[in-house]
C-alpha cells in the first residue's frame, strides 16, 4: 500500500511542528508559518496550505493569523494515533478500483476486494500504537530540526 502525497505531507508537517515546538518551549520564539514549514519539509506552499487546512479540520493543527500567529500542533495531534490520522487522511476508499470506469467484470463474485480491505485495515492497525511524539524521537527529531527552507523559497 502506498500513502497519498497529501498524507505524506501531513505527517511530515505534524512531525516538523512537534520538534519545532519542543525546541522552542520556554523560549520567546514565533510559531512557524505554513510557508516556513513547507520549505523545511520540501513541499510546495500551495500543497502545504491545503494539507494544513485539512489538519486544522481534523483538530491536529491550530493556525493563528496575523502578528504572533503561526502553526502549532494540538495535544490531539501530538498524542493521537498515527493509524487514526492516516485512516482519516486516506479515507475509506478501496485499494483497487472495482467500481472504476469501466468496472471490473469480477466485482460481483470477487474475493480479492475483501482480502485487500482486510490487508488495508491491518496496515492502519500496525500504525495505531504510534503517535507523532513517537515518530519524532531521536534520531528523527534532530534531523527534522536541522531542516530549513532552501534559499529563495
Amino acid at each position: 500500500m502506498r500513502l497519498t502525497k497529501s498524507t505524506d505531507i501531513a505527517l511530515r508537517i505534524a512531525m516538523r511542528l512537534a520538534v519545532t515546538e519542543d525546541a522552542g518551549r520556554g523560549a520567546d520564539t514565533a510559531a512557524p508559518t505554513t510557508r516556513e514549514v513547507a520549505g523545511a519539509v520540501g513541499v510546495p506552499y500551495t500543497h502545504a496550505a491545503k494539507v494544513v487546512s485539512r489538519l486544522q479540520h481534523l483538530g491536529v493543527v491550530e493556525a493563528r493569523r496575523g502578528r504572533g500567529g503561526g502553526l502549532s500542533l494540538t495535544t490531539a495531534g501530538r498524542t493521537g494515533s498515527i493509524g487514526r490520522l492516516v485512516r482519516e487522511l486516506e479515507g475509506a476508499g478501496d485499494v483497487v478500483g472495482c467500481e472504476d470506469d469501466p468496472p471490473c467484470p469480477l466485482r460481483s463474485a470477487c474475493r480479492l476486494r475483501g482480502a485487500l480491505r482486510e490487508a488495508q485495515e491491518a496496515f492502519f492497525a500496525a500504525l495505531d500504537p504510534y503517535t507523532v511524539e513517537d515518530l519524532t524521537r531521536a534520531p528523527t527529531g534532530p534531523v527534522l530540526l536541522s531542516l530549513s527552507a532552501p534559499p529563495g523559497s
